[in-house]
């Protein structure tokens, strides 16, 4: 009885798991964007740490979509939060300095499939958020860039808003 009893417990934890959406990102030409400077690191080094983060966070937007649905994202321009300017002193490292003035903003296309690979929604979008100095909480924290994580979210959460991109049934 007791293995009859674990077999369903697994049972029925496996039909209560979800797939969600997918993305696929594709960052087109990042050495050309508008800023992905360093600061501290190499131009390299700080470019795929954008790239991987800012590819996390495509990643946990596309958990929103239901099941089967592939979200195809070309990333041809990025301006991150603040502007980097030489520091005068000893260690040599720049720093990027965080005002209103410098807000963040990207570029890209993307199509969105449904489960039998019809396309639902596609666009050209240039998302910027101007007023990003005036939020009071940030993102989720999940990214060392918070104001373009938070640019995001808030664009995806229009899109599903306005029904452009359709919401998880599961929720």
């Amino acid at each position: 009885m007791k293995k009859f009893a674990t077999t369903v417990i697994i049972a029925t934890a496996l039909v209560g798991q979800v797939q969600a959406g997918e993305v696929k990102v594709t960052w087109q030409d990042p050495e050309k964007y508008t800023d992905i400077r360093p600061s501290n690191e190499t131009k390299t080094d700080f470019r795929d740490r954008v790239i991987k983060e800012l590819d996390q966070v495509f990643v946990d937007l596309a958990k929103k979509l239901p099941d089967g649905y592939q979200w195809d994202v070309n990333v041809t321009d990025v301006d991150l939060a603040g502007d980097v300017r030489p520091f005068f002193h000893r260690s040599m490292n720049d720093v990027r300095v965080i005002k209103d003035l410098y807000w963040p903003r990207m570029n890209f296309t993307y199509e969105l499939k449904d489960a039998e690979g019809k396309s639902v929604a596609s666009g050209t979008e240039d998302v910027k958020d101007m007023g990003f100095m005036l939020r009071l909480g940030v993102a989720t924290g999940h990214t060392s860039f918070q104001f373009e994580e938070q640019m995001l979210r808030d664009w995806f959460k229009r899109q599903q808003r306005d029904k452009v991109f359709p919401e998880r049934s599961d929720k």
